[in-house]
C-alpha cells in the first residue's frame, strides 16, 4: 500500500451506513476488514505471509469483504480462516484509510473474539501494547492506524 495515503477518521456520528457495511465507496473501490482486537491492554498483530502482498509486514487481521457481507460477517470468515477465532462483536469501527495503490478502503474495527490465536496463515503474531506497535515494521494502513491511535486525540 502507498505511503502517501489519505486517512479519513469515522467517529461515533461517523456515515456507516454505506456499501457493505463500511463507509461509501468510490467506483471501483473494495472494502477490506482489519480487526481491532484488544485483550488487557494489548492489541493482537499479525505478521504477513512472505509470499503476499506487504509479506513479512506486521497487520491487524482481517480481509477483503464479500459482496452482501457486513463488516462483521468478514471479519468472522477472515478470523476463523487466518487465526481460527470466533468473531462474536462488532463494537464499531473506529478508523478508515484509503489505499490508492489497491483500491481498497481499509476499515479497522472493534472485534470481540472468542478462543487464543493459531496461526494457520500468518507468520507470527503479538498481543502488544500501543506504546509498541509503532516500533513494528507495519503495513502502511496499518501504521495509520497507529498513527491515529497514539495521537493525543484518540
Amino acid at each position: 500500500m502507498a505511503e502517501d495515503e489519505e486517512a479519513d477518521e469515522v467517529g461515533d456520528e461517523g456515515d456507516r451506513s454505506s456499501v457493505e457495511g463500511g463507509r461509501s465507496l468510490d467506483e471501483g473501490e473494495r472494502s477490506v476488514v482489519a480487526a481491532v482486537i484488544v485483550k488487557d491492554g494489548a492489541y493482537l498483530v499479525c505478521r504477513r505471509p512472505l509470499h503476499k502482498r506487504h509479506g513479512g509486514l506486521w497487520e491487524f487481521p482481517g480481509g477483503k469483504v464479500e459482496e452482501g457481507e457486513s463488516l462483521l460477517d468478514a471479519a468472522r470468515r477472515e478470523l476463523s480462516e487466518e487465526l481460527d477465532l470466533s468473531a462474536v462483536n462488532e463494537s464499531g469501527q473506529v478508523f478508515s484509510v484509503k489505499d490508492p495503490a489497491s483500491g481498497f478502503m481499509i476499515n479497522f474495527v472493534e472485534i470481540e473474539v472468542e478462543g487464543e490465536p493459531t496461526l494457520l496463515e500468518h507468520i507470527e503474531c503479538a498481543w502488544l501494547p500501543p506504546s509498541q506497535l509503532s516500533r513494528l515494521d507495519l503495513a502502511p494502513s496499518d501504521r495509520k492506524f497507529v498513527e491515529y491511535i497514539s495521537s493525543p486525540s484518540f
